[in-house]
């Protein structure tokens, strides 16, 4: 079987500041987050055992499968994991928290038969996952969890529809300059007060200051993710911890053991 080249939707992690805890530490930052991804992926409809992983060290990029909607990798993925992580660092000890940076891209890839992926939208993907955006958005939030920047390409065919449980008001338009890639993105920091100015952004476009929800029609058992708190409710509040997905405060992501690997692409 020769390589094929496949429309696929792609996403990395990197875990913020994870050089200099130990290899302890850092082995169980590794499980919480692949047992985290993989409850994430499932409970969007993401088989993840049919996606294509690459472990990073200290993340992974994961190439979904073909044919996968665009959407379901913002909601109910990246709101999804945000909430289990959140949930895992009120009980973690300083060294085992864990902070992500997130990226989302869709491109034309090549797709070898032993799962390698290579292409000029993997790239982009990392441009994205590295650039000061996204960096600067948690750095000036210290109490978010994580923090999501999305392809100009993959806001225009997943958020700005404003489908159930993806709010476009909700993304901040920065510029990007990261190695050979300059262009635009949107910037997301989940469940947090407000996403802050990040550098290098330039003015909103589509934000408004008031608090909005999307419809959630199937979900109408947890708490969706927001941007703003409710009212009178101090930036950062993670009161909705508590309802995320109808598991309660405490998940079970440390129940069994999640290698990160699988069917993984080489670079």
């Amino acid at each position: 079987m020769e390589e094929v080249r496949e429309y696929r939707a792609l996403f990395a992690v990197d875990i913020v500041g994870s050089s200099g805890r130990g290899d302890v530490a850092l082995e169980q930052i590794r499980h919480v987050l692949s047992a985290a991804l993989h409850a994430s992926f499932t409970r969007g409809g993401v088989d993840w055992d049919d996606c294509l992983r690459h472990d990073l060290g200290d993340g992974m990029r994961v190439v979904a499968p073909a044919g996968t909607p665009e959407t379901s990798l913002i909601h109910p993925l990246v709101h999804e994991l945000t909430e289990r992580l959140r949930a895992h660092n009120l009980l973690a000890g300083k060294p085992t928290r864990i902070r992500l940076r997130m990226a989302l891209h869709a491109g034309s890839v090549q797709v070898g038969r032993d799962g390698t992926v290579s292409g000029r939208p993997l790239e982009v993907l990392a441009r994205l996952l590295d650039a000061e955006p996204v960096r600067a958005a948690l750095a000036q939030a210290p109490d978010a969890t994580t923090a999501l920047l999305v392809s100009e390409h993959f806001h225009e065919t997943a958020v700005c529809q404003g489908r159930p449980g993806i709010d476009p008001a909700a993304f901040r338009r920065v510029d990007v300059r990261e190695k050979e890639f300059t262009g635009s993105a949107w910037l997301h920091v989940p469940a947090y007060g407000g996403a802050p100015q990040a550098t290098g952004s330039v003015p909103d476009r589509t934000a408004s200051d008031s608090d909005h929800t999307a419809p959630n029609s199937d979900r109408t058992a947890s708490a969706p993710d927001r941007t703003a708190p409710d009212a009178g409710a101090p930036a950062g509040n993670t009161k909705v911890i508590s309802k995320a997905s109808g598991h309660g405060v405490i998940y079970a992501l440390g129940n069994g053991t999640m290698n990160i690997g699988g069917k993984s692409g080489k670079k």
